[in-house]
């Protein structure tokens, strides 16, 4: 892959916090996907976001998220990979998907506000670490 082609890829299937707030403003339409275990989302997450972790991801758990929607991914930060496995889950089954650099690390300190999360998606109660191997 030549260097143009890999700056090229990159930004196709990554975004930053930035953008996602700026998307938000302009009243893009995305959705934001916590891959982390139940626990991590409950105690921190970002504002919005869904929790859909990693390992419970097929066909029927995500059977009612939009289709028509970019679905980004995050995790902890980049010392975590769960937002690169329920991204390439959610490739593999179609959907449109950007995963975000720094996840709620980066978004923190990039100034975005985090909340407590809401109910989980609760596909996998297993795993009560933030990424869940």
């Amino acid at each position: 892959m030549d260097q143009l082609a890999f700056y090229r890829a990159k930004l196709a299937y990554e975004i930053d916090s930035w953008d996602v707030a700026e998307q938000q403003k302009q009243g893009k339409p995305l959705l934001l996907v916590d891959g982390r275990s139940p626990a991590a989302y409950a105690a921190e997450t970002l504002p919005g976001a869904i929790n859909l972790p990693h390992r419970g991801i097929t066909a029927d758990s995500t059977a009612q998220l939009p289709r028509d929607v970019l679905l980004v991914t995050f995790c902890d930060g980049i010392g975590c990979n769960a937002s690169t496995k329920t991204a390439l889950k959610l490739a593999e089954l179609g959907f449109s998907v950007k995963e975000l650099q720094g996840g709620v690390d980066w978004w923190k300190r990039d100034g975005y506000p985090t909340v407590a999360g809401g109910a989980s998606c609760d596909i996998n109660t297993a795993a009560d670490c933030g990424c869940g191997g």
